[in-house]
């Protein structure tokens, strides 16, 4: 496959195997218009960024998949919710629970070492101590994309792990074209999308 052609197959088999849910693409929806927001502020306000990203994008995003995607047998797809956590390309839910509880560690981190092992400055204050937090998350995040894109060189392909870290800097806008109608539809009472275009 292309890089272009396996960036459309990751995306593809993201929507179909993990957003059954109109209200996890809703959550999407809300998450990417956030993700989008993030990305402007990180030049001017990488406080602003990181607390809109990590609090606001990253737990709505999850939200999603944790407790409205249906973790039944997927008759669409005809896979179970093992396989298809076996086969994810990405965080599975069991990576992102390990990604989630560092992250909740890190005020503790930064409590205790303000200056993260003299790689920050220390500021004093609740603003310091925000400050500083928001710096480590913005890190934080950008380890978790490039560990899972290296990770990926070694059990896929250089090709796999490029493309994966390219659908994860893009799904914001991605997911904005794909469920940009999903609220509507959840005040419909569509709740599950039938995936027409997979039976």
């Amino acid at each position: 496959m292309t890089f272009l052609e396996e960036l459309k197959l990751q995306r593809w088999d993201d929507h179909r195997y993990y957003h059954h849910s109109r209200i996890n693409q809703s959550l999407h929806l809300f998450s990417a218009l956030s993700f989008l927001a993030t990305y402007i502020l990180i030049p001017f306000n990488p406080v602003a960024a990181a607390l809109l990203g990590w609090i606001v994008a990253m737990w709505s995003r999850q939200i999603g998949h944790f407790f409205f995607e249906p973790k039944c047998y997927d008759e669409v797809n005809k896979a179970t919710h093992e396989h298809k956590e076996k086969i994810k390309v990405g965080y599975n839910l069991r990576r992102k629970v390990v990604l989630l509880l560092i992250w909740a560690t890190t005020p503790i981190i930064i409590y205790y070492d303000r200056s993260l092992l003299g790689l920050l400055e220390i500021r004093e204050g609740w603003y310091g101590f925000i400050h500083n937090l928001s710096i480590l998350w913005l890190l934080l995040g950008a380890i978790a994309v490039m560990f899972r894109t290296i990770h990926l060189f070694f059990i896929m392909s250089i090709q796999s792990g490029l493309v994966w870290a390219i659908k994860i800097l893009t799904d914001p806008f991605h997911d904005i074209k794909l469920y940009h109608k999903s609220p509507i539809q959840v005040l419909k009472g569509e709740l599950i999308d039938p995936m027409a275009r997979v039976s």
